[in-house]
């Protein structure tokens, strides 16, 4: 690893709503098509160029889960050959597998009871699913608080992405081209700022010249441009034309992401794409900073406030269910002395209540509330008849 160079970790976040891919097959083939092409290309240019080439990937258990559908995999066959795909994702050792939260929720929006089995179902499916202990962890949405550090260093994570916009370090320096350490209640854990203004430039597209020439520019006026650098950009990776592109040559992995490996390669561009686990193996967090609470931004919203998902009086609503079902479930689990059986009415009511959390939910203002209540309604009737006594199944 040199010195001098800029060091360059690149994510592509990767989620669908629950049911989603099968519901674009039924409604949207052609949309369905260019998502699944998008998970597909990512392991291929992975392995194209797995001598210089490292990306990270960061995947909802709730997509993993429609990727492990046998329903999926047959209705998607003669596009891709998911159980290869997933095949080759496993393969790609310069791939980095990040978790998230299983259902992607809004973490600081739901119950904090609900956090670690969030974290430990998404955890759980993609060692499961690829094969790979995730050592990072990436906040649905980045939403983040401080509160959440001793639950992801007790699930086993060593860093969390956050954005940089939201880090306040302690020496009252902005830097975002370096990672700190954030602690709670006396649990630290490696906090890696994600650069929004690079993140937003590969989300609606650029080449290697301008992003060469923009980080050299950065970092040069950077608070400390002669340490190592570390530039971390991260968006999603199957979302908005620049990768949903099926002309190749004309998306994300055609028109930059193989010149810039080739000439990375070459030696033509002061930049070397690291993995995240390795570079903080060499360059250890000393630095402290708190993050404070808040998300990336989405369409017109900063995320300082967390206003896209929770703006509205009906988000508002919303949310509140949320947070009230949770406590139901966690008295009755109290009451009863455990949560019963794996397929009992309490751990069915258990699943709606956690995928009713899911953000896409609540992200579009009240268009998709319908799809959260549906969750809740069906949990409700499940909780109100085991506390009556009656039902012991949920239809």
């Amino acid at each position: 690893m040199g010195v001098n160079a800029i060091h360059h970790a690149l994510g592509l976040n990767l989620h669908q709503p629950p049911g989603n891919l099968r519901l674009l097959m039924e409604v949207n083939p052609w949309e369905a098509e260019q998502v699944i092409r998008c998970y597909e290309r990512i392991p291929r240019y992975a392995l194209r160029y797995r001598d210089v080439a490292c990306l990270h990937v960061s995947f909802s258990g709730v997509l993993l889960e429609q990727l492990l559908d046998p329903v999926v995999v047959d209705r998607f066959r003669h596009i891709v050959d998911i159980p290869a795909m997933l095949a080759a994702y496993r393969a790609a050792e310069n791939i980095e597998l990040i978790a998230t939260g299983h259902y992607y929720p809004i973490f600081p929006l739901i119950a904090r009871a609900d956090w670690s089995e969030q974290i430990a179902r998404g955890r759980a499916i993609l060692t499961r699913a690829l094969g790979r202990v995730p050592s990072g962890f990436w906040p649905p949405e980045l939403a983040f608080t401080m509160t959440m550090i001793p639950a992801l260093v007790q699930a086993g994570y060593d860093y969390v992405i956050v954005d940089a916009v939201h880090v306040r370090p302690s020496d009252g320096i902005n830097d975002g081209f370096r990672p700190y350490l954030a602690c709670h209640e006396g649990v630290c854990i490696t906090i890696v700022p994600r650069d929004r203004a690079l993140s937003d430039a590969q989300e609606s597209g650029f080449d290697p010249d301008w992003l060469s020439a923009e980080l050299t520019a950065r970092v040069s006026r950077s608070a400390r441009p002669h340490e190592r650098r570390l530039a971390t950009t991260w968006c999603d990776g199957e979302n908005g034309g620049w990768f949903r592109q099926t002309h190749e040559a004309s998306g994300f992995f055609g028109h930059f992401f193989a010149p810039y490996v080739e000439r990375i390669a070459a030696g033509t561009l002061p930049i070397e794409l690291v993995r995240l686990s390795d570079y903080l193996g060499q360059v250890r967090a000393s630095a402290h900073a708190r993050v404070q609470s808040g998300a990336w931004n989405v369409g017109s919203a900063s995320g300082v406030d967390l206003s896209r998902w929770a703006g509205s009086a009906a988000q508002q609503g919303a949310v509140a269910e949320l947070q009230h079902l949770s406590a139901r479930y966690w008295d009755l689990v109290r009451r009863l002395g455990g949560p019963g059986a794996p397929d009992g009415p309490l751990a069915r009511a258990r699943d709606l209540i956690l995928e009713a959390q899911t953000s896409c939910f609540l992200v579009w203002g009240e268009t998709w509330l319908p799809q959260l209540y549906h969750r809740t309604s069906v949990a409700t009737a499940a909780l109100d008849a085991l506390e009556s006594g009656g039902a012991q199944r949920i239809v």
